[in-house]
């Protein structure tokens, strides 16, 4: 039998015995490799300026403009895309802020999604 003080200072030592990794005793199988596919997310969109976005979707459905801010709207058979542009603080070009997508039914859609769809339509609507 263990003295109880020798058990006492052992316990750590078996805990953290515990803890360690083991080698796997089967042979690992390879990770698949995801394919790298072109994408085209928001950060495509957010920081824009006007021409970035009609060189990435073509000219615009809609340009709306409302004092120093501006919206641009962008349609494909799949959704609507609405681009907020405001310039900076300190004054300088509109950039894009914030977007907004919907499907053309109104219901809601993954704005990715959305930025996605338009950069794959051919030629605009």
């Amino acid at each position: 039998m263990i003295p109880p003080r020798r058990l006492a200072a052992l316990l750590p030592a078996l805990a953290i015995a515990g803890c360690t990794a083991t080698a796997p005793t089967t042979a690992a199988r390879p990770q698949p490799v995801a394919a790298a596919l072109p994408s085209m997310g928001l950060e495509s969109v957010i920081g824009q300026d006007a021409a970035a976005l009609v060189r990435s979707f073509g000219p615009p459905d809609a340009d709306v403009r409302e004092g120093t801010a501006r919206k641009l709207q962008f349609s494909s058979a799949i959704c609507i895309l609405d681009a907020y542009l405001y310039p900076p603080s300190g004054g300088g070009e509109a950039k894009v802020t914030w977007v907004d997508s919907r499907q053309r039914d109104g219901r809601s859609i993954d704005r990715a999604s959305c930025v996605a769809a338009l950069a794959r339509r051919d030629g605009g609507k």
